[in-house]
C-alpha cells in the first residue's frame, strides 16, 4: 500500500505522511493534554457511532485517528459498497451512489414518500444533494442547523455556534437552533439517514482517493466573531483548540484567506470529513471545501 509523505501531493489536498511526528508522534505531549476533549456540558452522553464522544472529540483522536461508522449503516446498504468496490473512476463512482440514493430513498416519488395532494408543505425535494448546496451557500441557515443537529445525533457533538454562541439547554438561543433544525428535517425524506449514508460513501471515496493516509492537511479563515481561544500549546508552537462540532474548512489556503483575516491549518483527520465539494462532480459548488465533524484539534496560524 502506498504511502504518503509530508512532501508529497495529492490533488485537492496536502497529505501529510502519517509518520510525521507533528501529527503523529506525542510522546512529548503531557498524557492529559493528549487526553483533553470538550467538557461534558459540550457532549452527549450517548451517540450512534462506534466511538463515544469524549473519545473522537479529543485530541488523541487528531493525532491517532481509527474509522468511525455511524451504527447500521455498513451493514444495510452493503451491495452499494460491494458495486461501488469494482469501479475505478471516481465520477462513475457517484453516479452509481446518485442513483442508489434516489432508488432507496425514493427521491424522485414524492407519493410514495407519503406526500399527499392536501399536503400542507411539499418538501419532498429537499433531498442531501441540497441540504450539502445549502450549507455551501451559508452554513448558518436552517441547512447548517439540520447539518449540525446531525453531527450532535450520531456523534453526540453539540454545537456551540450556529449565527451566535449557543448555550445550555435552557438558552433562548439553543431552543432556536433546536426549532431550526425541526423545521428543515419537517415533512422530508428520512433526511438524516440520507445523511448517514453521505458520510458512509464519503469515507469510502477518502479511502479510494488517499490510500494509506490518516489526514488531510486543511485550512480555516476565522475572524472576530468565532476566533478559537487557545486552550494550550504544544512543543512544536501549535495550538488546541475546540472547533464547532461541524465546521467548513478549505484545501486552498488562498481560499481560505478570503473567509477571514486569519487562517489556521490543521491536519484533519480523514474519518471528521463528512462531505467534501469535489465528492459528487458537477453537482456541487466551492471546490476545495470540505465539512469537518468537530472537537479538540491541534491547529497552526499560517498567514
Amino acid at each position: 500500500m502506498t504511502r504518503f509523505c509530508s512532501k508529497d501531493k495529492i490533488p485537492g489536498a496536502d497529505v501529510s505522511c502519517d509518520k510525521a511526528p507533528t501529527i503523529c508522534k506525542a510522546t512529548d505531549i503531557p498524557a492529559a493534554l493528549v487526553r483533553l476533549s470538550p467538557p461534558p456540558a459540550a457532549r452527549l452522553p450517548v451517540n450512534r457511532c462506534n466511538l463515544p464522544a469524549e473519545a473522537l472529540a479529543s485530541l488523541a483522536f487528531q493525532l491517532a485517528p481509527v474509522a468511525l461508522e455511524v451504527d447500521g449503516i455498513l451493514p444495510l446498504h452493503q451491495p452499494l459498497f460491494e458495486r461501488l468496490s469494482f469501479v475505478d473512476d471516481a465520477t462513475q463512482r457517484a453516479q452509481l451512489f446518485m442513483q442508489y440514493m434516489t432508488a432507496h430513498f425514493l427521491l424522485d416519488d414524492a407519493p410514495a414518500q407519503g406526500l399527499t395532494a392536501h399536503a400542507r408543505i411539499d418538501r419532498s425535494r429537499l433531498d442531501y444533494l441540497r441540504l450539502l448546496r445549502g450549507w455551501l451557500f451559508d452554513s448558518e441557515g436552517r441547512e447548517g442547523a439540520v447539518l449540525k443537529g446531525w453531527v450532535e445525533s450520531r456523534f453526540g457533538l453539540l454545537s456551540g455556534f450556529h449565527r451566535t454562541a449557543l448555550g445550555g439547554s435552557d438558552c433562548p438561543q439553543r431552543a432556536a437552533f433546536e426549532r431550526e433544525r425541526a423545521q428543515g428535517l419537517y415533512a422530508t425524506g428520512a433526511l438524516e439517514a440520507q445523511v448517514d449514508l453521505l458520510y458512509a460513501y464519503a469515507q469510502h471515496e477518502l479511502a479510494q482517493r488517499h490510500a494509506g493516509a490518516r489526514h488531510l492537511t486543511l485550512y480555516r479563515g476565522i475572524c472576530g466573531r468565532d476566533a478559537l481561544a487557545p486552550l494550550a500549546t504544544l512543543p512544536d508552537g501549535r495550538s488546541v483548540v475546540q472547533l464547532n462540532n461541524l465546521s467548513s474548512f478549505s484545501a486552498s489556503r488562498e481560499r481560505a484567506g478570503e473567509f477571514g483575516d486569519r487562517v489556521i491549518e490543521c491536519a484533519v483527520p480523514l474519518p471528521k470529513v463528512l462531505a467534501f465539494a469535489r465528492l459528487l462532480p458537477g453537482r456541487l459548488q466551492g471546490e476545495d471545501e470540505y465539512l469537518v465533524i468537530g472537537g479538540v484539534a491541534a491547529v497552526r496560524r499560517v498567514d
